[in-house]
């Protein structure tokens, strides 16, 4: 049977469908007013980094004032929560930059952050998009207006410079390789303890943070190595800061560093999964899925550590044009030697090197390798970690991985 509908029906079903668009518009307004989540302050004596998290993405401005230096950012669209307010708890008197952070209402639609400063700062602030457990973040970080270094020798402070304003890769391309390099001259090693900052790393069950492991193990393989009479040591970071990795490769170039090692704890999926592993650079794929799933989750890095899109503007070709075999050739036979010495501490993820795309390990002229300690996703690697003893053990082992390659190695 035929239904009819009446026009006074189709009226008032028109009225209904109308209040209802005009409530889900209203509804839709609300739920697009931003609201902090999460607010972290990252002090460090090469740059401090603010970070405040939101829902939506924050529209902002900022102003430098002077007399005294300060820094003002007005956000719009943003009610001050409690949240926000605790800001103002998280400057650390020891913070080389930030003498305290002020927050208000400046009106109904209006937050106002005042950063009073110790000393003159290059302000750079960007805006990042959600990516792994991050919302949208609002990233204030503050370098000094001064290029200097937290040593003499230590250039991270201008190549962090050099990122920021979009020049590293072609300074970087400037440096030669050395070639004839002095018989007695000692052997320069780059320790790279990964992540830092903004980026925790990948985080076990009970919480624990590989980038405070692999810290923690890097600072003893370097107080290990700094015993050796023949080998000069460095490290890309020596606290909780978050460095791209771009800047991580350039400091080894810009010190002219023979080896790279970079340290990590790494993560998988299913806990059960564990071993130590060690990793050379692939140029023609990953030796394996598991070696394409951390290569994938470390190169991701940038994007979680946060750094601007303005960072770094020039294509860098010169990272597999001028691989050498050579170059190759001893990041295989450092990864076999530092591996060799790793399975007598930990059973192993895989009884041989593996290799795949790190970026990390691209530098064109210094062989590299990456050291999966344990996996911090396993309870029980993940505790053994934690020790002292655990971390004793890797640490001696990678030093004596280095001597076994010295031995070895191919000019």
């Amino acid at each position: 049977m035929k239904k009819t509908f009446s026009p006074t029906k189709r009226l008032l079903v028109k009225g209904i469908i109308a209040t209802c668009l005009l409530s889900v518009t209203r509804v839709g307004f609300a739920a697009t007013k931003a609201q902090i989540v999460a607010v972290r302050v990252w002090p460090s004596s090469t740059y401090t980094r603010i970070t405040l998290e939101s829902n939506i993405k924050l529209n902002y401005k900022s102003a430098s004032l002077f007399n005294p230096n300060r820094i003002v950012i007005d956000i719009d669209n943003l009610n001050l929560n409690p949240t926000l307010k605790a800001i103002t708890s998280k400057v650390l008197s020891h913070d080389p930059y930030i003498k305290s952070i002020q927050v208000l209402q400046l009106d109904p639609k209006t937050v106002r952050i005042m950063i009073e400063l110790k000393q003159n700062v290059n302000p750079n602030t960007f805006t990042l998009s959600p990516i792994a457990e991050f919302k949208h973040r609002l990233v204030m970080d503050l370098y000094p207006s001064r290029t200097t270094s937290t040593s003499d020798d230590d250039p991270l402070l201008a190549l962090l410079e050099e990122y920021k304003a979009g020049d590293l890769s072609k300074k970087q391309a400037e440096i030669k390789t050395q070639t004839n390099k002095k018989k007695n001259a000692p052997i320069i090693v780059v320790l790279d303890p990964g992540h830092g900052g903004e980026d925790p790393g990948a985080i076990g069950y009970n919480r624990t943070r590989e980038k405070d492991i692999v810290l923690q193990i890097a600072r003893r393989t370097y107080n290990l190595l700094k015993k050796e009479t023949n080998i000069k040591v460095y490290m890309t970071r020596n606290e909780d800061v978050f460095i791209p990795l771009k800047v991580r490769v350039a400091k080894a170039r810009s010190l002219r560093a023979d080896l790279f090692i970079s340290i990590h704890a790494d993560a998988f999926t299913n806990r059960s999964v564990g071993g130590s592993s060690v990793f050379a650079l692939s140029t023609r794929g990953a030796s394996s899925s598991a070696a394409s799933y951390l290569a994938q989750t470390q190169n991701e890095a940038d994007q979680i550590g946060g750094v601007s899109r303005s960072g770094d503007k020039y294509l860098d070709n010169t990272i597999l044009d001028l691989v050498q075999k050579t170059t190759l050739n001893n990041g295989v036979l450092l990864g076999n030697a530092i591996l060799n010495r790793m399975k007598r501490i930990n059973k192993l993820h895989k009884q041989s090197l593996e290799k795949a795309g790190f970026a990390v390990l691209k530098a064109p002229d210094i062989p590299s390798v990456l050291v999966e300690t344990a996996f911090i996703s396993n309870i029980t690697e993940e505790k053994k970690l934690k020790t002292a003893s655990f971390q004793n053990q890797v640490s001696k082992s990678i030093v004596d991985g280095i001597k076994d390659y010295l031995k070895r190695r191919k000019n």
